[in-house]
């Protein structure tokens, strides 16, 4: 096992420094080690089988759903308007302005399921009004990089998704079980929001009217049927998961279509192209994610890896098994995509869990957050490579402001694990036993 693992470590490690995308070593180890091990017991044909049997499962089609209605709304005035609408509630307060931030990235999360999407969809118009608040730059990027890992937990995700996918996890149970958590850190960050304000001495907004309040609110009432689409179609059993996916596109093209007019027909084919490439990558990570994942499963890889070198085994209690999975997939997601690491690391800890009688939902969920707190983390977490894309700000610059965040976020985690009701409680009310 040690010399397999070996194989598959320098390989990948090799392979990426040679600059080949993440597709090519999972793919290269995973035929490495049935040329090298298994040569004339299993054909290689079967990584290419797997490949395909990897994006096979039908849930996997809510995924370039999603990704096109967030595509859809971020090119339309969905964003703005939840922002105009959060601002008018709580601008006036001690630290309104980023208060506005944290929680306007969560109504956005709801929509779209994806953090990159939400940096992109909030961080655009909302950074320039922090800055000229006062709030630093390094403040102001470490927020809504770490309060778009809210869109992880607050369903609809991505990330929960493609767990449910890889692990067999209800997608409907891991959906609802996020929506406490997530509210979870987003009060700590607007707590934090607040503490930073008096510190920094940041002036407060003007009150805005109740007129200008209701109004904000209907112009916001649309968007915000998003999130009643998603969760009230799922859960009355109007909808599957995919299909209240492909509901959310038809909505949200209607709205910035028909309603806003601030896309036109001739926009769609633009927008497909952009979710086409985004899920193409996706998906290609996916198979190959699952080819090698089905390859380190039928050498046993996982089982000597946890059981003979960790020495965790489902004897070993809650605390460590759980302390040790969030620890996997937080320090994997801070150099690899989160996707992969969830593809290459579920297999090797979700069946563990289980044996120790963790319920699945409660791992789903504490996983779909070290994958975010990874996403967000230095020094190649992808939410903070797309932020200085989009906000045109050196590596290092963006990065500065994050640990305060990141330590919450890992306080959160840990207040999940002792504290599961937390998770457990709305899923529990949904799914009864």
């Amino acid at each position: 096992m040690l010399l397999m693992t070996m194989l598959i470590l320098g390989i990948m490690v090799i392979m990426l420094l040679m600059g080949f995308p993440m597709k090519a070593p999972l793919s290269a180890a995973a035929l490495a080690v049935l040329l090298v091990f298994y040569p004339g017991d299993v054909s290689p044909a079967i990584i290419i089988q797997q490949w395909i049997g990897g994006i096979a499962p039908a849930a996997l089609i809510a995924v370039p759903m999603f990704i096109l209605a967030a595509d859809i709304m971020t090119r339309g005035q969905t964003a703005d308007r939840l922002l105009d609408m959060v601002v008018s509630f709580v601008g006036h307060l001690r630290g309104g302005l980023p208060i506005t931030a944290a929680v306007s990235c969560a109504l956005f999360g709801a929509m779209s399921g994806s953090t990159q999407a939400t940096v992109v969809a909030i961080g655009g118009p909302l950074r320039p009004r922090l800055l000229k608040a006062g709030y630093p730059d390094s403040f102001v990027t470490a927020l809504i990089i770490n309060a778009s890992d809210i869109a992880l937990l607050i369903p609809p995700s991505i990330g929960m998704i493609v767990y449910g996918v890889v692990s067999g996890t209800s997608i409907g149970e891991l959906f609802i079980a996020g929506i406490g958590p997530g509210l979870l850190i987003l009060a700590m960050f607007c707590a934090y929001c607040v503490a930073a304000s008096v510190r920094m001495k940041i002036g407060r907004l003007p009150i805005v009217a109740w007129p200008a309040r209701w109004s904000s609110l209907r112009r916001a009432a649309l968007p915000l049927g998003f999130p009643v689409i998603i969760l009230g179609g799922i859960y009355s059993g109007i909808f599957s998961p995919t299909e209240a996916a492909a509901m959310c596109v038809l909505y949200a093209a209607i709205l910035e279509i028909v309603i806003f007019r601030e896309l036109t027909l001739r926009d769609l084919p633009r927008v497909a192209l952009s979710t086409g490439l985004v899920t193409a990558v996706v998906f290609v990570l996916v198979g190959a994610g699952a080819a090698f994942s089905w390859v380190i499963s039928f050498a046993q890889l996982p089982q000597a890896l946890v059981h003979e070198t960790l020495g965790i085994t489902a004897n070993s209690g809650y605390w460590v098994i759980m302390l040790s999975i969030s620890a996997a997939f937080f320090f994997g997601c801070m150099f690899v995509d989160p996707i992969v690491v969830i593809l290459i690391l579920t297999p090797i800890f979700h069946p563990l869990a289980v044996a120790a009688g963790i319920d699945p939902v409660l791992v789903g969920v504490v996983v779909t957050l070290q994958v975010a707190i990874g996403s967000a983390t230095p020094p190649f977490g992808c939410d903070i490579f797309t932020a200085v894309a989009i906000f045109r700000r050196p590596y290092f610059e963006v990065i500065r402001g994050t640990p305060p965040f990141i330590a919450m976020l890992l306080v959160a985690a840990l207040i999940l694990i002792a504290f599961p009701t937390i998770t457990l409680f709305l899923r529990d009310l949904a799914f009864p036993t």
